[in-house]
């Protein structure tokens, strides 16, 4: 695990869950640019132009090194085309499996707020409520009190609480969400809440276990039933406790220890460090019908939309000029306006993606957390140019 990767690209975090039970691929096997194509056909006036999604995943393959890349691009009528680009499998050369499953990270956190608001929505919940009012005595630390930190605050990530994820070890093993909330709580406040916005993923874990307290039911089973169900993802779930595998065909996830290193197989971990906060495994199209019905009103009432919709000023590790809601960012595009979405940063995967209000919707994940800094934007280019086009 390297907390520098979360800093720099990701939204969960944790770069490497550990090396136990990991295999080194076969570093002689080269990565190729495997063929992309479109499940439904692109208006004509389109075919003529060059497809800058396609050319961006090539890139991201031939240039910045990344084993794997694939896409899912909604337009404003519903068509959607699907890309892949390099292998799924380095040891093999396996064919990127196309709109594949991946790990997710803190894209889970958008699943999460969702749920918190509808309970808001209930009026089981108030955002304006201390956590400490639904788990009394709970959230105690140096500089960190519960009864000082609201509902809002830990959604908006200006509680100030510290970010669990700083303090993991190497070790690949189960952690339950009290065990990440204690390893966060022994350290003080990183500020007053309300002061300022840094991003924790220690708010979330508070966030999933206010889900569970209010709801008296497992955090998965309410992701389960109030979003995946009610939206038809069939290619998304919140995987069981020592869960380590990816259930459907995927593309295999990589690090690289350093610079010039072999590539190292990380697709089969325990993803419990990530919890509410980046646990949840799903496709880019799946993403795509997520953030569209959400921005539709496919999931919250209008009051508890607009409250996720109202943001403040984002920094690291999100994109300039983006900016933090309860559970959801905006980001600017290069042609206008901006698009709706999250992110995720998890061992082996990161995702990047989501939607605008007229109904575009693209979602792009890449197999490795690259450690060269200047590659995300590059991913986060072709999400832009993928809604721009």
């Amino acid at each position: 695990m390297r907390e520098q990767a979360w800093q720099r690209n990701g939204s969960s975090g944790r770069r490497r869950g550990g090396r136990r039970g990991v295999v080194p691929a076969a570093a002689a096997v080269a990565v190729g640019v495997m063929a992309m194509g479109a499940l439904t056909p692109p208006p004509a006036s389109a075919a003529a132009e060059p497809d800058t999604v396609r050319q961006g995943l090539k890139e991201l393959v031939r240039s910045d090194g990344v084993p794997g890349a694939l896409a899912s691009v909604k337009d404003r009528e519903g068509g959607t085309r699907t890309y892949t680009a390099g292998v799924g499998d380095v040891a093999t050369g396996a064919k990127v499996p196309r709109d594949g499953q991946v790990r997710i990270g803190s894209n889970t956190k958008t699943f999460t707020a969702v749920a918190v608001l509808q309970l808001v929505g209930e009026g089981k919940v108030d955002l304006d409520e201390p956590i400490d009012t639904y788990l009394p005595g709970l959230v105690r630390g140096e500089g960190i009190d519960g009864h000082r930190i609201k509902v809002r605050h830990l959604l908006q990530h200006t509680s100030g609480l510290p970010n669990y994820v700083k303090y993991l070890a190497d070790d690949v093993r189960y952690y339950d969400p009290r065990d990440l909330l204690d390893l966060a709580l022994e350290h003080k406040a990183e500020f007053e809440p309300g002061e300022k916005w840094e991003y924790s993923n220690t708010n979330y874990v508070l966030a999933g276990l206010l889900v569970q307290k209010v709801t008296g039911r497992p955090l998965a089973e309410e992701l389960d039933r109030r979003v995946i169900q009610r939206l038809g993802l069939r290619h998304t779930y919140f995987p069981a406790p020592g869960d380590a595998t990816i259930r459907e065909r995927h593309p295999k996830g990589y690090d690289r220890p350093s610079a010039g290193a072999p590539l190292v197989d990380v697709t089969e971990f325990d993803p419990s460090w990530g919890w509410a906060a980046g646990q949840m495994i799903s496709t880019n199209s799946d993403l795509n019908r997520f953030f569209t019905a959400l921005l539709d009103g496919g999931l919250l009432k209008p009051a508890q939309l607009d409250e996720m919709r109202t943001t403040v000023p984002a920094g690291a590790p999100f994109a300039p000029g983006a900016r933090y809601g309860l559970g959801l960012v905006s980001t600017p595009l290069s042609c206008g306006g901006v698009y709706w979405g999250h992110g995720g940063s998890t061992t082996g995967y990161e995702t990047r993606g989501g939607a605008t209000d007229d109904g575009r919707a693209a979602n792009v994940a890449i197999t490795t957390q690259p450690a060269d800094k200047t590659v995300m934007p590059r991913v986060e280019g072709v999400v832009d140019k993928a809604l721009c086009r």
